[in-house]
């Protein structure tokens, strides 16, 4: 290791890295820290021979010819991918079977437990997903200010574990017959979706602070094909591994619905609540290699006062401490430079506006979809097992996008940017709203209920379906799967990318509010989810996905061409476009 640092030209960089680790009672950098040297030295990458050129010796030729490809991902990575797929394991194994647990009562056709019907399960689905994504800004505040990413996560993690026991213990057979399991859920919805809120905001950053070199350098690869290691296509590689990972999670849903079928429900959400001991296991043995930036301080409050003045004055400049002080302001404890930041954390929390659409159709996939499997013929399987398609799809289409699909698009000069990616995904939410509306007048249109399945006389008593054989649903969470590729990842990676080093989990939870924001609409438009009326749900649905699709596109599509420019605070330009941008999101909100 030591030889390695000594021989690296790299050297100088670490040491100014912006995110290099430093220890909080030296003042040298801990490059001890640092799991693997070679990671942040990209030039002893074994995929590669030959020196390497730095970003600053890169021609525009080269940047315009050479293939841009990723760099070798640090093994700490690995690690936090693994605490983050067990996570995932434990929160999709215990949601899979939460429609039927809410919606039916016990001993009819489908599992069910307390009984509310499709409204308000849906409504109270809507409501656990709304808490989990804005308890996020909670957890981001106390990372980026107080604790850290590593121990807020670990703290985190132990109250999560009490709801994963509370839902257990109230799930049991004896508990549902005394009437306890919606209280118990309840309560447990409100733990969970606390602690599940303070992991989320920060898992995705620590897994991108693990890769630390910045800088685009040229290689050669042992074929004799110079290349261009890009850090943007390295990070967008990294989210990609990394959802795969949250989609291997989710496939726990596929043991705990048969679980509830055939054993119960204390069954099904006894095997989350042992597997996330699973992650917390890795999140312990991973500390010594983990890079762990320190807190940086109050920077949110900051941010906010900095808006108030940027807003009041119409124009970001003005929070400037250089130009306080030319015109006889009052001073204020930041610097120039953090108000660059703060204007390009503005620029992604602008795309993120249009996000509350996608997860309100998202979560279509998780309530509504599982209760028109169960208007039809299921032919022995749960109907809540189908919305495992989606992460089998996803888990099947990401290495196809990464290794074939983006690097062609690279290859013959369409470099298919995040603003065009989220465009493609809120494209393909359409469709699957469209397709689900096509699957649902099937449904209507075939004996012996009709229009209003298992909820006529001919059913017997709702033990007889449609019918219309459940597979058919199966294109509707592809599409969903592939909505999720283009949008979903990408909006991580670009509240990655374009937040400042010190609010990163801030502006990461900010992304994720979105969500809350989407499970907020879902609650409201909760009372139209019953039948006769759901093939108008889902084609307005599709309709106003496609509309603001396009209205996203229309008004950011600017942004794929200031791509580079965003990714950096120290090119020449960035400045002018940043108070541009920052001028036009206060005329916004104003």
């Amino acid at each position: 290791m030591t030889d390695i640092v000594e021989k690296s030209p790299h050297l100088d960089e670490v040491a100014d890295h912006p995110l290099a680790v430093y220890d909080s009672t030296k003042t040298d950098i801990n490059v001890s820290s640092i799991v693997d040297a070679e990671r942040a030295l990209p030039a002893y990458d074994n995929k590669y021979t030959g020196s390497s050129v730095s970003d600053e010796e890169i021609s525009d030729h080269d940047l315009r010819t050479l293939r841009h490809v990723a760099d070798r991902l640090p093994a700490a990575a690995w690690l936090v991918a693994i605490v983050e797929l067990c996570e995932r394991f434990t929160y999709y194994g215990i949601t899979g079977p939460f429609m039927n647990y809410m919606q039916n009562p016990p001993g009819g056709l489908r599992p069910g437990a307390i009984g509310l019907g499709q409204s308000k399960a849906s409504a109270l689905n809507y409501f656990f997903q709304f808490w989990a994504y804005v308890t996020p800004i909670l957890g981001a505040v106390i990372a980026d200010q107080y604790w850290g990413k590593y121990k807020t996560i670990s703290v985190f993690a132990g109250i999560y574990v009490v709801g994963l026991f509370i839902i257990f213990t109230t799930s049991l057979p004896i508990a549902i017959d005394h009437g306890a399991s919606l209280g118990g859920l309840i309560t447990a919805m409100i733990i969970i979706g606390f602690g599940t809120g303070g992991i989320k905001s920060n898992v995705s950053p620590l897994i991108a602070e693990q890769y630390t070199n910045t800088k685009r350098y040229i290689k050669e690869l042992k074929s004799g094909e110079r290349v261009i290691v890009d850090p943007a296509v390295t990070i967008q590689s990294l989210f990609m591994v990394f959802y795969m990972c949250i989609n291997i999670g989710s496939l726990s849903a596929i043991a705990t619905t048969e679980l509830e079928l055939h054993v119960g429900f204390w069954a099904a959400y006894l095997l989350p609540f042992a597997f996330f001991f699973i992650g917390i296991f890795a999140l312990i043995i991973g500390k010594p290699f983990y890079v762990k930036k320190p807190p940086r301080g109050s920077v949110v409050p900051n941010a906010f006062r900095i808006l108030w003045i940027a807003t009041a004055s119409r124009k970001m400049v003005a929070a400037k401490p250089s130009y306080r002080t030319e015109h006889g302001l009052s001073a204020v404890p930041w610097t120039d430079h953090f108000v660059d930041e703060v204007s390009r954390a503005l620029v992604a929390c602008k795309v993120f506006v249009f996000f509350p659409i996608y997860w309100l159709v998202y979560g279509q996939m998780v309530n509504n979809f599982i209760s028109q499997a169960g208007e039809m013929n299921t032919h022995g399987i749960p109907n809540d097992i189908m919305q495992n398609i989606d992460p089998i799809a996803i888990i099947i289409f990401i290495p196809i996008c990464d290794s074939f699909i983006y690097p062609y698009l690279r290859r013959i000069g369409i470099p298919f940017r995040p603003i065009t990616r989220i465009f493609f995904g809120f494209l393909f939410g359409a469709i699957a709203m469209a397709y689900a509306a096509i699957v649902q007048h099937l449904i209507y249109t075939s004996g012996p209920c009709y229009e209003y399945p298992l909820a006529c006389d001919a059913s017997n008593g709702g033990q007889i379906p449609n019918e219309v054989h459940v597979a058919i649903q199966s294109p509707a969470y592809i599409f969903i799967a592939l909505s999720e590729i283009f949008a979903s990842i990408t909006g991580l990676e670009y509240a990655y990318t374009k937040a400042p080093t010190s609010m990163k989990s801030f502006v990461m939870s900010m992304y994720l509010v979105m969500t809350a924001v989407g499970s907020a609409l879902g609650i409201a438009i909760s009372p139209t989810a019953k039948d006769p009326d759901m093939v108008w749900t889902y084609t307005s649905l599709s309709i106003i996905t496609f509309f603001f699709g396009c209205l996203f596109f229309l008004i950011f599509r600017q942004y794929n061409k200031d791509e580079d420019l965003l990714n950096s605070l120290d090119n020449e330009g960035l400045d002018e476009l940043i108070e541009h941008d920052a001028q036009g999101t206060l005329n916004i909100t104003a």
